[in-house]
């Protein structure tokens, strides 16, 4: 049976539609706004929704996911708790959930108890930045059995071998990163965006979505001419403390520009 995350994006690509796919950090400010924040997504045409898990070295990530990070974890924010909240989230959704966490609480947690308790809460993929699929066989194993999509990204310099090798492994869909910086690094917009997807797209048909550095709906707009999801994460999690309509009307900005 295919996953939440593949039936979604089949079902945009019937509607000739591009997937918008938010991102937040689990626990920033507190669990309570956090089941707020995911109403407000859904409210605002979020197709599947990225939830971050507070790590302390957070590699990839900018200033602005590292701080929401730190305060979550401020707040007593774990990776079992994260899961004990996708299953809280499922009485009342049906909106694919990824959990996008660095290897080591994954680790520590055990790979295939971590696997078996985001299966039953409801989770329905994983990014895991610091893991390559190169190293990630057990990992890959345990999720392959429980239906668990685990996601892996690619880069502008990333070689026509490591393409290849990610769209085989990656399930759910193919993230593409356009820079080589951090989280809220500034996107260029230029010709090579567009050229690399079509690389990709050249060896798969798997679904690849774009994120880092997307901010403004010109941004998003653009992107998603060529890329079948484009993911906003930092510029949002910015937003997080904003007033209800506020955070709706920058949301529906995004959502609007993805056509």
């Amino acid at each position: 049976m295919s996953s939440r995350i593949i039936r979604k994006f089949q079902e945009i690509r019937r509607d000739k539609g591009k997937a918008f796919i938010p991102y937040i950090m689990a626990g920033d400010p507190d669990m309570g706004r956090t089941k707020e924040l995911i109403r407000i997504l859904a409210a605002c045409g979020a197709d599947i929704i990225e939830l971050g898990v507070p790590f302390s070295d957070p590699l990839a990530d900018g200033p602005t996911i590292q701080k929401a990070a730190q305060r979550a974890l401020d707040e007593g924010v774990t990776l079992k708790k994260v899961i004990a909240l996708v299953a809280e989230l499922r009485a009342g959704t049906q909106i694919p959930l990824i959990l996008m966490t660095y290897y080591n609480p994954v680790f520590k947690y055990g790979e295939a108890q971590f696997v078996r308790d985001a299966r039953v809460a409801g989770v329905d993929g994983l990014i895991v930045p610091d893991l390559p699929p190169d190293e990630a066989g057990s990992l890959l194993r345990h999720a392959r059995e429980s239906g668990l999509d685990i996601i892996f990204l690619l880069a502008p310099t990333s070689t026509g071998d490591r393409i290849q090798k990610v769209a085989r492994t990656s399930t759910g869909f193919i993230y593409y990163v356009p820079i080589t910086g951090i989280t809220g690094s500034r996107l260029s917009l230029d010709a090579s965006v567009a050229e690399h997807i079509a690389r990709i797209k050249s060896v798969t048909d798997k679904p690849v979505a774009v994120g880092f550095g997307i901010s403004t709906p010109e941004e998003a707009s653009e992107i998603s001419r060529s890329a079948d999801g484009v993911i906003v994460g930092s510029a949002i999690v910015k937003r997080v403390g904003e007033p209800e309509g506020e955070l709706k009307h920058y949301l529906l900005s995004l959502r609007n520009a993805i056509k």
